[in-house]
């Protein structure tokens, strides 16, 4: 798959919508978890194509849900801190170019722990691990 720009600047900004006060092991932790959709196999119709196409997908990342306090950051109204930014930067490159190992265990859905309760989905799925404030699931119905 060819990976474009526009794929690593839009994972980085996912990943600072996301998870930017995980640190390191946190945002590449939820870059995994992208990178685990995208290369998922199913119809690119069900998670979007490239990581663009996963990221923005309506309703998956609430980052880019458009009431989201995140989004006139993601989106370029509001300028997103160059020093956060660069570390969301580097995290997305590592996850892209494969150069640190998938921690998750091949999740492919998460949510904050300090949501007042679990999504539904978490029933039938597989937790993987607990990173910082997320805990990852795999094999979500």
């Amino acid at each position: 798959m060819t990976v474009t720009d526009k794929d690593r600047d839009v994972l980085a900004r996912t990943t600072w919508g996301e998870a930017r006060g995980e640190g390191m092991a946190g945002m590449i932790a939820v870059a995994w978890t992208i990178r685990n959709r995208v290369n998922d196999g199913k119809d690119k119709s069900w998670w979007g194509e490239g990581y663009a196409g996963v990221c923005q997908a309506p309703y998956q990342f609430s980052c880019w849900n458009k009431n989201d306090p995140n989004y006139p950051y993601l989106s370029g109204a509001k300028p997103i801190p160059k020093a956060e930014f660069a570390k969301c930067q580097a995290a997305a490159k590592a996850v892209i170019d494969g150069t640190m190992a998938d921690p998750t265990g091949g999740a492919t859905h998460y949510y904050a722990a300090t949501m007042p309760r679990p999504p539904g989905w978490t029933g039938a799925a597989t937790k993987t691990v607990v990173i910082g404030q997320h805990i990852f699931y795999k094999d979500v119905p």
